[in-house]
């Protein structure tokens, strides 16, 4: 009997929606040869967040292994799977980086921001090619989703194959990028898939999953019904939803003008890798103002209210040059992202001051999900027919449900969170480690762990506000002048109507001067004793205790 294994350990995207990373190995325990499957991002909020650029996977446990890291392959180009492809290439030991046209021209943009050059990243083709990577060999299997060239993975091993569905939906016509194809999936489940690690994201929608193809006479009935000026918000990575926007706006004898980097990016990406031959001629913002707003149609970035995305943008007054006024129509083609609802509706109601005419997708004709819902998961699971389903992709809760209902249907499901390693070897899947995992911060340039404290600090000081203590010593250690404070964050007076900085400079003054010198020689002491009169002070006269940063300056 080998006592060799085939692991899965997911450091992203599991018991999460988003920053995907999913690593399989093969071989001895704790000699296994690794690839990694896709290394996306999240986004950060206010609340949890405040200053983040960025989130991803904590990669510490496979950059300690990139020696036996064997490649990175990428299913599709969304940033929840490749957006972090830039940040982490050199900590991963610069690896071989395989996908498909489209995902390569993506993840070649990444990197050339980080100096690295276009032949770090491979174009894979298409089934029934495979790459060999290690022990491995892997093949991208056509899917459809909301990206053009989604695949999904066909990894064969020693022990088996496993297909890694990656995100998809069951669409037999999307309009742009490949239909689902049941029958070549069959044919290459036929020789047995040992697991299926499966989408989960749509667990919940009891309803099959509808397809691209019925938005587009929606679409184009509401935008040949409107007055004014047009304006629509997708998802930028749905080259199939932007081109249907487009193909209604043109046949209702409209312009058409993208606004957002990442739109345009997207569009030129299709129309390069031959994804896209037929879009709609467009006209650059400085020419759109000179339209009639009658004729015009705005495609524009910012469908989960992004601040600084086109969409927040004019809902706020202006941009480039473009404005929106009484009479003008608003539509949201997108589903509002659970957590992005404030910003959402914070865009909505500006425009509903404006007079402007907000559709949003409650209705359910302008919008399909890029996600398979539970029927589709079910048949999934029967063209497959796996011996093990792992669910990934999804919250805690999504994972669960799917886990019972692979069991339902008479297979073994595995629920693996972030940082659970699963043996898939053998006649059962066991757990037989746990990684630790978490988040990676990128702050500005620099790249920080969640535990390091900056993030705390700052959701501390935001909740709390901050005051700084300036304290001057002589040679004796005595108070050279009475200590002086800055405040931030902190209103100017509190119960006892005096200025709240000079009752705390009284406060601490008279501490100073009861203090014995074992204190006043002891800078920790001295701090410590200084950050409780501010907080005790603090709270009786606004109720709060702030963070304090104590600046004790010595004369010598």
């Amino acid at each position: 009997m080998s006592n060799e294994r085939l692991i899965y350990l997911p450091l992203g995207g599991a018991g999460e929606i988003g920053m995907n990373a999913y690593v399989y190995g093969y071989g001895k325990p704790g000699e296994e040869r690794l690839i990694l499957v896709d290394i996306g991002v999240a986004f950060p909020d206010m609340d949890t967040s405040p200053g983040v650029d960025l989130i991803f996977a904590d990669i510490t446990w496979l950059e300690e292994r990139r020696d036996r890291l064997g490649a990175v392959f990428i299913t599709h180009a969304h940033e929840d799977h490749v957006g972090a492809v830039g940040h982490l290439y050199e900590r991963l030991g610069a690896p071989k980086v395989y996908a498909r046209a489209f995902t390569a021209n993506i993840a070649r943009g990444k990197l050339a921001e980080y100096g690295v050059g276009d032949n770090a990243v491979t174009v894979a083709n298409a089934w029934p090619d495979q790459i060999a990577a290690g022990p491995f060999k892997i093949g991208f299997l056509p899917i459809s989703h909301s990206i053009p060239e989604s695949s999904a993975l066909v990894i064969d091993s020693p022990e088996g194959r496993v297909i890694h569905t990656g995100d998809f939906k069951l669409d037999e016509t999307p309009l742009v990028g490949e239909p689902f194809d049941e029958a070549l999936w069959k044919e290459v489940a036929a020789p047995g898939v040992r697991a299926l690690v499966c989408d989960s994201t749509n667990v919940f929608s009891t309803h099959p999953g509808r397809s691209e193809a019925v938005v587009g006479p929606e679409i184009t009935r509401l935008v040949s019904e409107s007055s004014g000026m047009f304006v629509a918000t997708t998802f930028a990575s749905n080259v199939a939803r932007v081109k249907t926007l487009a193909d209604a706006g043109a046949a209702a004898g409209r312009s058409i003008c993208l606004l957002g980097r990442a739109m345009r990016r997207m569009i030129e990406a299709s129309i390069k890798t031959g994804v896209l031959s037929d879009f709609p001629t467009v006209v650059a913002p400085e020419d759109a103002r000179n339209i009639p707003r009658e004729n015009l149609m705005l495609i524009v970035t910012g469908s989960q209210g992004e601040r600084r995305a086109a969409s927040a943008q004019l809902s706020r007054g202006k941009h480039m040059g473009l404005t929106l006024k009484e009479g003008d129509t608003f539509l949201f083609s997108s589903k509002t992202i659970p957590g992005n609802e404030k910003e959402v509706i914070r865009i909505i109601n500006n425009f509903s001051e404006m007079g402007v005419d907000v559709v949003d997708d409650s209705s359910g004709l302008y919008h399909v999900s890029g996600h398979a819902n539970r029927p589709d998961l079910e048949r999934m699971q029967d063209v497959v027919n796996p011996q093990i389903v792992v669910p990934m992709h999804g919250e805690h809760r999504h994972l669960r449900e799917h886990t019972k209902l692979a069991e339902q249907k008479r297979r073994r499901g595995v629920l693996a969170v972030n940082g659970t390693m699963v043996s898939l070897s053998g006649n059962a899947p066991e757990v037989v480690d746990y990684v630790e995992t978490g988040r990676t911060y990128l702050d500005g340039s620099v790249q920080i762990g969640a535990l390091d404290g900056i993030v705390r600090d700052r959701i501390r000081m935001a909740l709390n506000g901050h005051v700084t203590v300036t304290v001057v010593l002589d040679e004796e250690d005595e108070p050279l002048g009475d200590p002086w404070c800055d405040l931030m964050g902190l209103p100017e007076t509190g119960r006892s109507r005096a200025s709240l900085q000079e009752v705390l400079e009284e406060d601490l003054s008279q501490f100073l001067n009861r203090a014995g010198q074992g204190t006043l020689a002891d800078d920790d002491k001295i701090e410590e004793a200084l950050r409780r009169v501010v907080r005790n002070t603090a709270n009786d006269e606004i109720g709060k205790k702030p963070e304090v940063t104590v600046v004790v300056s010595r004369l010598t």
